[in-house]
């Protein structure tokens, strides 16, 4: 893990903060949301460049640990993610969409570094990545018109054209630029991990800028979705270990299991947000809070995980 993953929350929460300062000076407030889709695009972009695709059939090598996975991943969370935003985010329809897409996008970068701290199972890890990707490009509109659709006007046309546009196109434009590095000697993809980051922090700050005086006005509501995010974490932690535990897996592929089943992708969430509900930034800022929270809780759940390994070597 580099520095700027290691202090990827304090970088988003600085970014933030700037933002929101920036956007006292009115010009950029007017013109701030400009920018935030191009830094998002660029930012996923850059993300995708740097996922294995071509591991994705090593999936296939422990069908046991990749169903599992799926399973828990693309129908038992959107089931918990529906059932906590419908107990304490109802009467919310901004926060109640934007903690279903929050929860319904696997993480697709950081928890590997937390796997690897845990002495997980890395390369099953690895394997299962390009398939949480895969499938959450092609299940996020099913799920947000399935647990989203009395929340708010989600129009279907629009959101399929903004995954289009914000998540296919940067997609294909990674997997073509990794086929012709293939016979170049360009510089290893793997060293720019930290600019994906630094875009994402730029368009934090954009958002802030531009929205901050909607969330500052809206902070009463924050405790609703910090204790529905706390849940969540707490549940699929324990489901984890008990589905580990069922199927008689190691306590490598356990850690796996957990890691890839608890982190969110929010950058990708985010950039959906940002251009199919252009009118509805509590959305967007919820899945910027999202992960304030998500990498303390991944980085306690790591300790908790090696506890549990020392327990079980003892």
């Amino acid at each position: 893990m580099s520095l700027f993953e290691k202090l990827y929350t304090v970088i988003t929460f600085l970014a933030a903060v700037i933002g929101i300062a920036a956007g006292q000076i009115g010009a950029l407030q007017e013109n701030a949301d400009r920018v935030i889709v191009p830094l998002l695009i660029v930012m996923l972009y850059l993300t995708f460049l740097q996922i294995p695709l071509q591991k994705a059939k090593l999936a296939f090598g422990n069908i046991r640990f990749s169903s599992v996975t799926l399973l828990m991943n693309f129908v038992w969370t959107p089931l918990l993610a529906w059932f906590l935003a419908s107990l304490f985010l109802g009467d919310q329809p901004a926060l109640y969409i934007g903690f279903i897409m929050l929860l319904v996008t696997p993480c697709t970068d950081w928890y590997l570094a937390f796997t690897g701290i845990a002495r997980g199972n890395l390369a099953l890890s690895t394997a299962i990545l390009p398939m949480n990707l895969i499938l959450q490009i092609i299940l996020l509109p099913f799920y947000l018109l399935l647990f989203g659709g009395t929340a708010g006007g989600i129009e279907i046309s629009f959101l399929l054209e903004s995954v289009v546009a914000v998540l296919l196109l940067p997609l294909l434009l990674a997997i073509a630029t990794k086929g012709l590095a293939k016979n170049r000697t360009w510089p290893s993809i793997t060293k720019w991990s930290a600019l994906p980051i630094v875009f994402l922090s730029l368009a934090i700050a954009a958002m802030f800028a531009s929205q901050g005086e909607l969330l500052l006005n809206n902070l009463d509501l924050l405790w609703q979705l910090l204790v529905s995010i706390l849940l969540f974490f707490v549940i699929n932690f324990i489901v984890g270990q008990k589905m580990g535990g069922l199927m008689k897996f190691s306590y490598e592929d356990t850690a796996s299991l957990n890691l890839a089943t608890l982190a969110r992708n929010s950058p990708i969430a985010l950039a959906i947000a940002m251009t199919a509900f252009p009118d509805q930034p509590l959305i967007a800022l919820t899945l910027v809070i999202g992960p304030l929270l998500e990498l303390p809780v991944l980085a306690a759940i790591t300790q908790v995980l090696l506890v549990l390994r020392k327990r079980s070597l003892s």
